[in-house]
């Protein structure tokens, strides 16, 4: 029993190693997140539901994307090895006083759960995160962290990517995102499927305006080149 346990593990990392050193190079076709709403709206029969994704290379995107997006979840993503532990610490803190339990996902957790994994707030998905997390930290560079978190993250429903969101929501192509704009799908990722990029409520204006702010006291685009 033990020995096949030990076999198993062995198997498993071995086989997450081959994906995450594959990936580091290969465009990301699907990520699991994108396949679990595909398999959802097929068994919930919503025939008119279409998933949109294209890859895009990262020098292909406005650069006012990925500082926008790193200004909204994740603003020291250059600095961290995956986890932001402060941000963690204070949210366990909150916690603890009684307030609601909020995120301190970085991007690099949210690209490994993204692309790796289901949905859920179980242990064990945590800890398959933390994992995976740990893994792209050590095999890929920050700038392809960011490039596939720029391809497989979901701006509205089925919508993922920058290329797929710049057109649906702004008809033009990714790399001719403005700075408002590239705030605008910043803003959306908490709830992408109730906020819409194109059609902006007042939450949507103000976190954008705030995104826009947090973008020039980072430095702007040069913060992303350290």
């Amino acid at each position: 029993m033990w020995r096949w346990s030990w076999r198993l593990a062995v198997a498993f990392v071995a086989l997450s190693i081959a994906f995450v050193l594959v990936f580091r190079f290969a465009p990301v076709p699907y990520s699991a997140f994108m396949l679990e709403r595909q398999m959802d709206a097929w068994g919930g029969g919503e025939r008119g539901f279409r998933l949109r994704q294209t890859w895009t290379p990262i020098d292909n995107v406005s650069p006012e994307l990925p500082i926008a997006l790193v200004a909204a979840e994740d603003q020291k993503f250059p600095l961290h090895h995956g986890f932001d532990v402060e941000a963690i610490r204070d949210a366990l803190e909150d916690a603890e006083d009684g307030e609601r339990l909020r995120g301190a996902s970085t991007i690099s957790q949210q690209t490994a759960k993204n692309l790796f994994l289901w949905s859920g707030r179980s242990f064990l998905r945590k800890g398959a995160e933390a994992y995976f997390t740990v893994l792209i930290e050590a095999l890929w560079p920050k700038r392809r962290i960011l490039e596939v978190y720029l391809n497989i993250a979901e701006f509205g429903d089925g919508v993922y990517g920058a290329a797929a969101a710049s057109h649906a929501f702004f008809g033009k192509s990714p790399g001719a995102l403005n700075a408002r704009e590239s705030a605008l799908l910043a803003a959306v990722l908490p709830n992408p499927k109730r906020y819409r990029a194109d059609k902006p409520s007042g939450y949507v204006l103000r976190r954008a305006a705030w995104i826009e702010r947090q973008v020039r006291q980072l430095g702007g685009r040069d913060y992303l080149l350290r």
